[in-house]
């Protein structure tokens, strides 16, 4: 039994994978992050230029 205990405390293969989720997880965080930010400057740049357009007439 203390062996099976032993084994259980020095297995790290759970570990790894909760940390290659967690890195998963930060990676998709700051993917939609930068799309939302990129997203919401293209929008105002094109409602600019629309505007403009729309006032020069």
């Amino acid at each position: 039994m203390k062996n099976l205990f032993e084994r259980f405390v020095q297995d790290e293969s759970g570990a790894t994978a909760i940390e290659y989720g967690l890195i998963a997880a930060l990676i998709s965080v700051a993917l939609i992050t930068g799309a939302s930010t990129l997203g919401n400057t293209l929008n105002n740049q094109f409602q600019f230029l629309s505007d403009t357009m729309n006032n020069s007439q």
